[in-house]
């Protein structure tokens, strides 16, 4: 919605319009702006429009992620860089479904640019060892498949994991 430089602006102006606030007396505007200011603070590092496709993306809804991706214009400089991560990484999600070759620039985009959560680069690694392995690239595949395995502390894909290598024995 805003540039990332107007939402710290944005609480900067809302912070100093609060402590007016605290010196005036109003300690209950004064609270009630610091957390506004707060609220752009944690868009500065949450994008909204991320956040909205990742909602649409638990409810498998691919077309309503797809519109709240295609919202954020140009990701390079209205992004910080692991929100730049996450927005090719969600990209990776939806063209998996369709070009794989194009799936594979996005998740390995995303990989370089970092993603926060472990879960996340196992899940990038997996689809890519499964890119992979499509591509007949079984060397790189068992590769990712072993990172994917040392980044899934909770075991969320050890399902999905263990599948594939049943997989990667066929071929």
């Amino acid at each position: 919605m805003y540039n990332k430089n107007i939402k710290l602006v944005l609480a900067g102006l809302t912070l100093a319009y609060a402590v007016y606030q605290f010196i005036e007396g109003n300690i209950g505007n004064g609270i009630f702006l610091i957390l506004i200011a707060l609220v752009f603070v944690f868009l500065y590092f949450r994008n909204e429009f991320i956040l909205l496709a990742f909602l649409r993306m638990r409810k498998q809804d691919f077309e309503g992620t797809k519109k709240w991706l295609d919202k954020i214009k140009n990701p390079e400089s209205s992004l910080i860089k692991k929100q730049q991560g996450y927005y090719n990484y969600l990209n990776g999600i939806m063209a998996s479904q369709t070009n794989l070759t194009q799936a594979e620039k996005y998740f390995k985009k995303a990989l370089k640019l970092g993603l926060s959560m472990g879960y996340d680069k196992a899940m990038a690694k997996l689809s890519l060892a499964g890119i992979a392995m499509q591509k007949r690239r079984k060397r790189e595949a068992t590769m990712l498949l072993n990172e994917a395995k040392k980044l899934d502390k909770q075991n969320m894909l050890a399902d999905q994991i263990k599948m594939m290598q049943q997989q990667m024995k066929k071929i």
